[in-house]
């Protein structure tokens, strides 16, 4: 039997639930996965690209998670905005989100805005791309990298 959980009142289970409800569900508490629940949402053969890296096909996926979160202690996706797109070839979504984010190793949380295009097929995502400023989830949590890119921020802006 799959999960339970509560969406607007109404209980469901994993099973009910759409692709986009799953994804949701998944990364809205990020940490508390095991790398095998990306099955549930990916397809064998998923393109996963991040500002970071490109990943092709789930076990290359769950390698990279497995290396995300042994060295994260909390990660909690907030999602703000689902948009659907439906084409006779595909079912694509847009999906904007707020990330918190704390390393083991920092202990600083880092928050970050970002977007996710999604592209369906066969209730499985095979195409997942973020777009968020990198810069603002590496660069500039190292100090001293932080204090120069805020100055050069600073003297763009004037």
């Amino acid at each position: 039997m799959g999960k339970i959980g509560i969406q607007l009142g109404r209980f469901y289970t994993v099973a009910t639930m759409t692709i986009i409800q799953r994804f949701c569900n998944l990364y809205e508490a990020l940490h508390t996965i095991s790398p095998d629940d990306l099955e549930t949402i990916y397809s064998s053969d998923v393109t996963f690209i991040d500002p970071i890296t490109t990943h092709h096909g789930i076990a290359n996926v769950k390698n990279y998670f497995s290396q995300l979160l042994a060295e994260t202690e909390f990660c909690r996706f907030s999602i703000l905005s689902i948009t659907e797109a439906v084409s006779h070839q595909s079912v694509n979504y847009t999906v904007t989100w707020n990330m918190s984010l704390v390393l083991k190793a920092r202990k600083h949380p880092i928050v970050l805005e970002g977007a996710t295009l999604l592209k369906v097929d066969n209730d499985r995502i095979v195409y997942h791309r973020d777009y968020y400023d990198l810069g603002a989830m590496v660069y500039e949590n190292i100090p001293i990298l932080r204090w120069l890119i805020l100055k050069i921020k600073q003297r763009l802006a004037s």
